[in-house]
C-alpha cells in the first residue's frame, strides 16, 4: 500500500493531523498499534488556543457539547469542607480572544470527536497495525509492520507517544529531567458520595498519607482521581488497590468506588527530542516532547504541532510549495515545545500559576524564517503573531480564516491582487490589528505584514504560498 503521508499513532496529535490533511485532499493513512482508541481521560484540558484550532478543523461544536468548565476546587479536612481553591486565574472574553479558560473534555472523548471528523472527511485509521521499523530513501519511506507486511509513504509522521518506536528507529535522542520522582496514579472511576459541582482535594494527612484529588469529568458520569505516592512505591491499579487509596486519604468508604474504568501510573518528567525531523520523517506530540500533566500543556502543544505541520505538508504535496518549507516545522515548533516544557515543569513545582501563559494565546513565530515584517513601525499586531479574532467590516475574522487557505486582511489600506485561492477581507478599522496589510497563514498566524505601499504579499506567496 502506498500513501502520501503515513501517520503513526491515533492519539490527539495523529488524528488532528489526519483531519487537517484530509480537508486538504492529501492522501494520508493513520495506523494505530492498539485495536481501538485510547480509553482514558489523561489529557482533559483544552486551552483557548487549541479551541481556536478546533474551530478551524470543524470540531469545536462537538468539543463544547462534550465538555464543560473546570469546577471550583473544594479542600477537605477530616471529612469537612475547609476551603476553596481556584485552579486557574480568571480571564475575560474579548472580541479578539473568544475562548478564555481551559475547557474540560476527557481525552478519550476528544479522540472520538477527531476520529468522527476524520471519517467524515474520508480519512482512514487502520487499527491493530504495529510499526516495527522503517527505511528511507530519496523518494519515500518504507515502514515495516509487526505482521511482516510493509507500507510505503512519501512522508511519515511519528505521533506514537513518549516511547515512540519511530523516534527510536531513527536514533533520535531525548534530553530531559525527572520533574517529580514520586509515582502518580491517575484513574477514571465511578464514585458515590461526592458532588459533581466541585473538584475535591484531599491534602496529605499528618500520618504521612499522600495527596488525592478527585475531579468530576465534564460530560460523563466519571470522576478522574489523581494520587501521589512516596518515591519507590509500587502503585496497585486494581479495584481493591484504588479503593484502599481513596478510603485511606478521604472520608469515602471503599465501596463508594463502584468501578475502575481506566487506570495508569507514571512518574512526571519533561523531555525534548534532539530533533523533530530526520529526512522524510517528522516527530510530533509526545514523540517529540513529554510534559508533566500540570498546566495542561502536553495535549495542546501536540495538537498545535499537527496544525503547524499539516498545512506545510499539504502545500508541498498539493500546492506547489518547495520541499524546503518542511524545514520550518522543526524551526518553529521545537522552541515552542521547549518553552512549554519549562512552563509545565514550573506549574508542577508551584512556581507559576495557571493563567495567561498556559492559555497559549501569546505564542507565535516572530523569529521564524517564514515571518516577514516590512513596516518600520509595527502596530499592535506584528508578523509572526497569532492573528486575532474580531470584526472587520461586516465579517467575523475567524469565520473568514476557517478553512485550508491563506487570508489577506486589509485594514485602512487597499488590498492588492492575490491568487484566487487567497481569501481577502477589507475594512477601515480594527483595533487589534491597527492599519496595514496582514497575510494570515492557514494555521492562523501572520506570515507577512506591510503598510500597503508595496507588492509584498505576491512576492511572499510566490515563495511559500499558493499558486
Amino acid at each position: 500500500m502506498h500513501t502520501d503521508v503515513l501517520i503513526v499513532g491515533a492519539g490527539p496529535t495523529g488524528l488532528a493531523l489526519g483531519v487537517d490533511l484530509a480537508r486538504r485532499g492529501v492522501d494520508a493513512l493513520v495506523v494505530e498499534r492498539a485495536d481501538g482508541l485510547f480509553p482514558g481521560s489523561r489529557g482533559k484540558g483544552i486551552q483557548p488556543r487549541t479551541m481556536e484550532v478546533f474551530e478551524d478543523l470543524g470540531v469545536l461544536d462537538a468539543i463544547r457539547a462534550a465538555g464543560g468548565d473546570y469546577p471550583v476546587g473544594v479542600i477537605w479536612q477530616d471529612g469537612q469542607r475547609a476551603g476553596e481553591h481556584r485552579m486557574f486565574d480568571p480571564a475575560e472574553t474579548t472580541d479578539d480572544s473568544p475562548y478564555t479558560g481551559p475547557w474540560m473534555v476527557p481525552q478519550w472523548r476528544t479522540q472520538q470527536i477527531l476520529f468522527a471528523r476524520l471519517e467524515e472527511l474520508g480519512g482512514r485509521v487502520a487499527f491493530g497495525r504495529e510499526v516495527t521499523g522503517l527505511d528511507q530513501d530519496e523518494d519515500g519511506v518504507t515502514v515495516g509492520l509487526g505482521d511482516g507486511g510493509s507500507l510505503r509513504a512519501r512522508y511519515v509522521v511519528a505521533a506514537d507517544g513518549g516511547r515512540s518506536v519511530v523516534r527510536r528507529a531513527l536514533g533520535i535522542g531525548m534530553t530531559g529531567e525527572t520533574v517529580d520522582p514520586s509515582p502518580t496514579l491517575v484513574a477514571d472511576l465511578r464514585i458515590t458520595g461526592l458532588d459533581r459541582d466541585n473538584w475535591h482535594i484531599f491534602p496529605p494527612s499528618g500520618e504521612g498519607e499522600g495527596f488525592l484529588a478527585i475531579c468530576p469529568l465534564a460530560g460523563t458520569e466519571d470522576f478522574q482521581a489523581v494520587a501521589r505516592f512516596p518515591e519507590g512505591s509500587t502503585v496497585d491499579l486494581s479495584l481493591d488497590g484504588i479503593r484502599g487509596v481513596v478510603a485511606t486519604r478521604s472520608h469515602l468508604a471503599p465501596e463508594d468506588v463502584t468501578e475502575v474504568r481506566w487506570a495508569s501510573d507514571f512518574r512526571p518528567r519533561a523531555a525534548l527530542a534532539d530533533r523533530f525531523r530526520s529526512g522524510r520523517v517528522f516527530l510530533a506530540g509526545d514523540a517529540a516532547h513529554i510534559h508533566s500533566p500540570a498546566g495542561g500543556q502536553g495535549l495542546n502543544t501536540s495538537v498545535q504541532d499537527a496544525y503547524n505541520l499539516g498545512w506545510k505538508l499539504g502545500a508541498v504535496l498539493g500546492g506547489g510549495a518547495p520541499a524546503a518549507l518542511l524545514d520550518t516545522y522543526e524551526e518553529e515548533r521545537r522552541p515552542i515545545a521547549a518553552d512549554m516544557l519549562g512552563l509545565s515543569t514550573s506549574v508542577h513545582r508551584g512556581e507559576v500559576r495557571r493563567g495567561d501563559a498556559t492559555r497559549q494565546l501569546g505564542l507565535g513565530y516572530r523569529e521564524s524564517s517564514l515571518t516577514e515584517e516590512t513596516r518600520t513601525s509595527a502596530g499592535p499586531l506584528h508578523a509572526g503573531d497569532r492573528a486575532p479574532d474580531g470584526t472587520l467590516g461586516e465579517a467575523r475574522l475567524f469565520d473568514v480564516f476557517r478553512g485550508p487557505h491563506w487570508t489577506l486582511v486589509a485594514v485602512g489600506v487597499e488590498a492588492p491582487e492575490t491568487p484566487d485561492s487567497v481569501r481577502v477581507v477589507r475594512g477601515e478599522t480594527q483595533q487589534a490589528y491597527g492599519t496595514g496589510l496582514f497575510l494570515v497563514r492557514p494555521d492562523g498566524y501572520v506570515g507577512w505584514a506591510g503598510d500597503g505601499t508595496e507588492a509584498g504579499p505576491a512576492a511572499y506567496l510566490a515563495r511559500f504560498g499558493p499558486r
